[in-house]
C-alpha cells in the first residue's frame, strides 16, 4: 500500500504500517479519498490485495461489513444520523464513478499537514526557495513587497553556515511566526516616523533621512551630499559670492525635493561657519527660503561641537576613559575633550569637559597658503599656524593610566580620505572606512605619501578626486597640529558628523527608543 506521504511501507501481517496506524483516522476525517467515495475500494488497496493473497482478506471484509462501518462512523462523529450516513459523506460524497483529476494531490497534502507534527516529516524534504534578484534575498509576494522594510529583509544566517530563506517576510523554520513578527516590529517599530537632518557647511551640503530602529540606532532611508564650496573667497572678502550661493541653492533644491516626497515627523536644518562669518549670511538664508522653502538655522560653535560628539558616540568603547574628538570642517574646526568616569551618561556629549572651535578649516587654510602646490615648507607653515591657535586653548593635560584609556577620533573628509588611501580602495567605500583604527605610524606614513604627490596625482586618486585635491593637505596640516598637541598611539576614523548628531538628539528628545523599550515590556507581560 502507498503511504500518504509518498513513500512505500513494508507489509506487516497482511497490511501496511501506514494502514495499521492511520487507516481509521483517514476514514474518520473525510468522506472521500482522492475524489472517490469512502465506500469505494481504494485502487492501492486492490493492488495490495491482489499481491498479498489471503492475508488481505480480513481488510476487505472489514471494508464491506456495514456494521463495522456504522461503528466507525459512531466513533468518528459522536453519534449516527437516522439515515445512517455521516454528515461529512452527505456533504462531500461524490459518485463512485467520478475519478480523481490527473495530478490531484490535495488529499495527500492534507494528510501531510495533519500528521506532520505527530509522525515527523517523512518523504521528500522541503526544498529551499530559489533566490531571485540579489543573492541571499528571496522573492516576496506582492502584498509583502509593497512594504519596503519587509521586502528588503535579508536571509537569516544559521549556525551551520547555511541561510534560511525568508517566506512572506519571516523565517520559515526555527522561531515561531509570532516571535518573528515581534522581532520584525522591534527592528522597525515605527515605519512611518522619519527624521531628517541637513547640514550646510562651508564646503559641503549634506542631508540624511532616517528611521529609528534599536535603541541608539537608526536606519538611513535617503541621503544626499554635494560639494558646494559656499565659503569660497569668504576669507578675503568677508561675503558669500554669488557663484557660491548659486551652487548652494541648487543643492538645497534637491534636498527640498527629497523632504517633500516623504512624510517627515521632525527635521532640523542647520548652517555653520560660512553663514556665521559672512556679512550677507542672513540675506542668503532669506533667498534659500524664497527659492526652496527650507528654513535653515545658524548654530553657534558650541552646539556644533556637541553635535559632532553626539554623532560619534557609538564609536567610543566602554573601556575608553578619555577622548579628543575633532571635526575638521571647511571654515572652522571643532575640538572636544571628553573624560568618562565610572558612570557613563546615555549622551556622550554630557562628558565634554573642554571644547574649542578654531576659526580655520580646509577651505580657509588652503586659500591662505595655497592648496594645489604644497611643499614641505608650506605644509609646516600651515601646521605652525594651527598650532598657535591650539596653544591658546586652555585645557589640562590628559592623564593616561593604561594603553587603551585614551585615543583620538576624527570626523571629517580629511581623516576619511587618509583611511581610504591607506586601504588602497579602488573607490571610496564608507562601510570599510567608518570605525577603522589607524596607528600613529600609519597616519604619518599617509600624510608623507600625500605630501609627495603633486596636484594631478592627488586628483587621480579615487578616494580624493579633483574636488578635494587642493584641500586634503590643508586638512592634514590641521590634523598634524592636533596630533602634536595630544599625542596618541591610535586614531579612530568616523565617517559621520553633524547630521548623525542631529538625528540622534531629535530621536532621544522625542523618546522613541524609550517608547520602544516600553512597548517591548508590554509585549513581554
Amino acid at each position: 500500500m502507498e503511504d500518504p506521504e509518498g513513500g512505500a511501507k513494508p507489509q506487516v501481517d497482511g497490511a501496511s504500517a501506514a494502514v495499521r496506524r492511520d487507516g481509521k483516522k483517514s476514514r474518520r476525517r473525510k468522506g472521500k479519498r482522492g475524489g472517490q467515495s469512502r465506500n469505494a475500494p481504494h485502487a492501492a488497496s486492490q493492488a495490495s490485495s491482489e499481491t498479498s493473497g489471503e492475508a488481505a482478506r480480513p481488510m476487505e471484509a472489514a471494508a464491506g461489513n456495514p456494521a463495522r462501518k456504522r461503528k466507525r462512523r459512531r466513533r468518528g462523529n459522536g453519534g449516527q444520523r437516522h439515515d445512517g450516513a455521516s454528515p461529512a459523506i452527505q456533504q462531500h460524497e461524490k459518485p463512485a464513478s467520478a475519478a480523481p483529476a490527473e495530478g490531484d494531490t490535495s488529499s495527500s497534502r492534507r494528510n501531510r499537514r495533519k500528521h506532520r507534527g505527530k509522525r515527523g516529516l517523512q518523504g521528500r524534504p522541503l526544498a529551499p526557495g530559489k533566490p531571485v534578484g540579489q543573492p541571499g534575498i528571496t522573492a516576496q509576494p506582492a502584498a509583502i513587497a509593497r512594504d519596503p522594510a519587509i521586502a528588503r529583509a535579508p536571509t537569516i544566517a544559521k549556525a551551520n553556515g547555511h541561510s534560511e530563506p525568508r517566506i512572506d517576510g519571516f523565517n520559515r523554520g526555527g522561531r515561531p511566526p509570532e516571535r518573528e513578527r515581534r522581532d520584525h516590529a522591534a527592528e522597525h517599530p515605527w515605519p512611518d516616523e522619519l527624521y531628517a537632518a541637513l547640514d550646510l557647511g562651508t564646503n559641503n551640503c549634506r542631508l540624511l533621512i532616517a528611521q529609528p530602529t534599536r535603541p541608539g540606532q537608526f536606519r538611513v532611508v535617503d541621503a544626499f551630499s554635494r560639494i558646494v564650496r559656499l565659503g569660497e573667497g569668504l576669507a578675503a572678502s568677508g561675503r558669500l559670492s554669488n557663484e557660491a550661493m548659486d551652487r548652494a541653492v541648487d543643492a538645497l533644491r534637491v534636498c527640498a525635493g527629497k523632504l517633500k516626497s516623504r512624510e517627515i515627523r521632525r527635521m532640523r536644518l542647520i548652517a555653520t561657519e560660512a553663514c556665521r562669518q559672512a556679512a550677507n549670511g542672513a540675506i542668503f538664508l532669506d533667498r534659500v527660503v524664497a527659492e526652496t522653502g527650507l528654513e535653515l538655522e545658524i548654530i553657534d560653535r558650541e552646539t556644533e561641537a556637541r553635535l559632532a560628539v553626539s554623532g560619534c558616540s557609538s564609536l567610543v568603547g566602554r573601556e575608553t576613559r578619555s577622548v579628543v574628538l575633532f571635526d575638521i570642517g571647511g571654515g572652522s574646526s571643532e575640538i572636544a575633550v571628553i573624560r568618562i568616569g565610572e558612570n557613563r551618561f546615555s549622551r556622550l556629549a554630557n562628558h565634554i569637559t573642554h571644547w574649542t572651535s578654531l576659526p580655520v578649516g580646509v577651505v580657509t587654510l588652503s586659500e591662505r597658503h595655497g592648496g594645489q602646490h604644497v611643499t614641505p615648507e608650506s605644509f609646516e607653515s600651515m601646521v605652525s599656524e594651527v598650532g598657535g591657535m591650539l596653544a591658546r586653548f586652555d585645557c589640562p593635560e590628559i592623564e593616561v593610566a593604561h594603553s587603551g584609556d585614551f585615543h583620538l577620533i576624527g570626523t571629517s573628509g580629511t581623516v576619511t580620505t587618509l583611511a581610504g588611501v591607506h586601504l588602497d580602495l579602488p573607490r571610496y567605500d564608507r562601510r570599510k572606512v567608518d570605525g577603522i583604527w589607524l596607528s600613529d605610524d600609519e597616519v604619518s606614513a599617509m600624510q608623507a605619501k600625500l605630501l609627495s604627490w603633486d596636484f594631478e596625482s592627488r586628483a587621480a586618486n579615487p578616494c580624493i578626486g579633483p574636488d578635494r585635491a587642493d584641500l586634503v593637505l590643508a586638512g592634514c596640516a590641521i590634523l598634524e597640529a592636533i596630533r602634536r598637541r595630544w599625542p596618541s598611539p591610535r586614531m579612530r576614523v568616523a565617517d559621520r558628523g553633524l547630521r548623525e548628531g542631529l538625528l540622534t538628539d531629535m530621536m532621544a528628545d522625542d523618546g522613541v527608543w524609550r517608547r520602544h523599550r516600553n512597548r517591548r515590556g508590554q509585549r513581554a507581560r
